[in-house]
This record gives C-alpha cells, structure tokens and sequence, in this order.
C-alpha cells in the first residue's frame, strides 16, 4: 500500500499512516481542529467556535424558515422515489433490501442541494472552520428507514478519505442538515466528543473496491470496540438530536456513528463535505486505486462562492 506521495519530484510524507498489518495505532492529530481565529465578523459566536474546537462538532437551529425546509423534504422525497429501474450507481441500497440508503452525488441530481451547498449558512462556515475557500469533496441524501433502517458503525471519515481518496491533512468539515426530527430513538448521530484530537490508525489492508462493501456495512476502516470503549469512558458520548432544519458541522476526524431505526419514524439528512482548497486529494495513502468520482470529487473541483438569500424553487 502506498505510504509516500510523490508529487512532482517532491516526496510528500503520510501524515496519518492507517491500515495497519497488525495492531491499531492512537496517535495525536497533527492539524489545527479550528483553523481561524474568532472575531466579531464570524458567522458563529465566539461560544460556538469554542465548542466546535474542543468537541469536534457543532449543533445549530433556526436556520431555516418553514417554506425552505418544506422544498427540501419534497425534493428529498422525490429523490428517493426515483424507480429502482432508473436508480444509477450512486444510489445505494440498504443490506438485503430495496430501500434507499444513500444518494451520493446529491448536488449533481438536485438543484435544490446545489444552492443548499452553497448557502453561506453552510458553505460559509465552512469556510470560517477550515480558514480557507471550500469545494464539496462529497455530498449525500441520508435516510435511514423506520423500522428497517441499518446502523452506521463507529469511525473517523478521515480515516477513510485519507486511506482511500488521498485527503492529506485534516482540513475538511462535514455540515449535515436534518429533514426530519432526529432523536436517540430514531438513530440521530452520535459522536465522541473530544476524539477529533486522536487519530485511530487503523488495522486490516485496503480490499479491492472496498467502497461497494463498506457503503452497506462498514468492517475495513472502523475503530476496535476497545478502543472505542476506552474513548466514550474518557470523553463521553453525545447525541446531535434536533427538529428538522437542525444543522450539525462536526469534523472530519471527530469519532460517530448512529443507531439503527426500528421506530415507524423515519431519519433523513442532507450531508455535505467540505474541503480545503489547499488540501486537494492525491492518490490515495493506504488503497491501490481511489474511490469512483461519486464517492470522492477528484476530476471537478471548483471552490464554491457563498450564496446569502433563502432558498427557493428558482
């Protein structure tokens, strides 16, 4: 598996070596968590900005009004509805059933999504977080089905954005926007507050095409159960609960995963990953190949311009 990067002539050294022949590895993170400092020009508050750097993850409300989220759940809706027939690759499936999981690409597929992306309520404090312009590395439709819908096991998107897309430093952010209530009972994301600090090498080589596995059911990449005993004992455990138009940033190191749903109410979220434009990907650090271009932005990066304004049908 490749370690050393080479660019250019230049030799660029793993940062973050992970996929480990033999035993897991806790090292310390190496990159700033928050990279700006706050003033009063921020768009969070300085208590904000605190709790995102010492958490890994933030939890805002009331950013939407009631005519934006009622567009969003219907186009999510609509999305979703999509037959099965004419489902591309980039929709993905729960295990063992026809339901939707995952929709990737999901500012490709909507225009809707696209200016959410875009929206300075997210994409500009992105840009605050990372002190750098941004480009969605990634984006999805999250929906986890009542009664049916699968968990998602513990473990750092670093992790695997560094092992198999070439992400070289911690400099990303994910922003996820709730559309529908998301509660403990209904599998609402839960996170580590804290271990954005640690970096968990991990253990097991890279299969081939890991990514049409690890999309169901993750096993290559995740935490020891140990080890993720050892961090809720250290730093605790928390639930990023909300209403719908809940917006939760959390970095991307910063340790989650969710329940399964087996309540009849669904749990649904509009997920976008941030990017530094100084952080672009390279081959990939611990993976033969990299992950499709749904997956993983690789080909048509452009740093996105902050759009104020509420969101509308157009």
């Amino acid at each position: 598996m490749k370690q050393d990067i080479d660019l250019g002539g230049a030799q660029r050294i793993d940062a973050y070596p992970t996929r480990l022949p033999t035993e897991e590895k806790i090292t310390q993170r190496r990159d700033p968590v928050l990279w700006s400092d706050w003033t009063e020009d921020a768009p969070i508050s300085r208590d904000e900005a605190a709790h995102y750097r010492e958490n890994g993850y933030l939890v805002r409300q009331d950013m939407f009004s009631i005519d934006e989220l009622d567009l969003l759940v219907d186009t999510a809706q609509k999305l979703r509805d999509t037959d099965p027939a004419q489902r591309p690759a980039d929709f993905v499936t729960e295990p063992n059933s026809d339901e939707v999981r995952t929709v990737f690409r999901l500012d490709a597929h909507s225009s809707i999504f696209a200016r959410l992306a875009a929206d300075t309520r997210l994409a500009g404090v992105a840009e605050f977080l990372l002190n750098d312009r941004v480009y969605l590395h990634q984006s999805r439709l999250n929906y986890k089905p009542g009664f049916k819908g699968k968990e998602f096991y513990w473990h750092s998107d670093f992790e695997t954005w560094h092992a198999e897309d070439g992400l070289p430093r911690m400099r990303a952010v994910s922003a996820s926007v709730l559309l529908t209530d998301n509660s403990k009972l209904n599998g609402a994301l839960m996170l580590i507050p804290g271990s954005q600090d640690d970096f968990v090498a991990c253990v097991g080589e890279t299969p081939d095409a890991n990514h049409e596995q690890s999309l169901k059911a993750q096993e290559i990449g995740v935490p020891q159960p140990d080890t993720i005993r050892r961090m809720v004992k250290h730093y605790g455990l928390d639930a990023a609960e909300g209403p719908t138009g809940t917006v939760v940033f959390f970095d991307c190191n910063t340790l989650h995963g969710s329940n399964g749903n087996i309540t009849p109410d669904p749990r649904s979220n509009a997920f976008f990953v941030y990017n530094a434009v100084t952080n672009l990907p390279v081959d990939p650090f611990a993976a033969d190949d990299p992950r499709p271009d749904w997956l993983a932005n690789r080909d048509k990066i452009k740093a996105l311009s902050p759009v104020k304004g509420p969101l509308s049908r157009g």
